[in-house]
């Protein structure tokens, strides 16, 4: 990969998604965090389309979507319609085993974003993170495989500190 790589236009906008995910991931607001998220994902769909990786597009597009349909409603309904989707991209466009990362990815963030909140939230959105350092090492993702990186210890450190926080439960 020569230099003039590390600053296409495919990149950039994985800086950009980069930028977006950590200010997401350092948020202890729930709302706050979801709009964060919708932002980093508009930034990954023209990323990962210019690095010509259709199945974290639609990821990326149906990871939009839910965000900020989970900042209107928390229905188990309109979860299952969004892993549905994940499901039904995949097997129309996924052509190898590691096509499924980013969908299976959308998936945990889904549940997580309708059925969790606080710290059980953020765990499970930690086990999406997994998936996505994968997808983007393969896909070489320069800003993707750093973001998802830095929101893995983000992350982490926001859980630490949000259970710092709890008040001390009665005994």
């Amino acid at each position: 990969m020569t230099m003039a790589d590390w600053f296409s236009p495919a990149q950039l906008f994985g800086y950009v998604a980069f930028v977006l995910g950590v200010g997401c991931f350092l948020q202890t607001d729930d709302r706050r965090f979801k709009w964060f998220m919708a932002g980093e994902c508009v930034a990954y769909v023209v990323h990962f389309a210019l690095l010509g990786n259709p199945t974290a597009v639609a990821s990326s597009l149906i990871s939009m979507t839910r965000s900020l349909l989970s900042l209107r409603t928390r229905s188990k309904w309109v979860a299952v319609a969004v892993v549905a989707a994940n499901i039904g991209f995949g097997l129309a466009i996924a052509r190898q085993p590691s096509d499924w990362l980013p969908l299976t990815a959308s998936c945990l963030g889904t549940i997580a974003l309708f059925t969790l909140q606080g710290v059980p939230m953020r765990l499970l959105m930690l086990c999406g993170t997994g998936l996505w350092i994968a997808n983007n090492l393969i896909a070489g993702s320069i800003g993707g495989t750093a973001l998802e990186i830095v929101i893995a210890v983000i992350n982490l450190t926001t859980i630490t500190r949000m259970l710092r926080q709890r008040p001390p439960e009665a005994a």
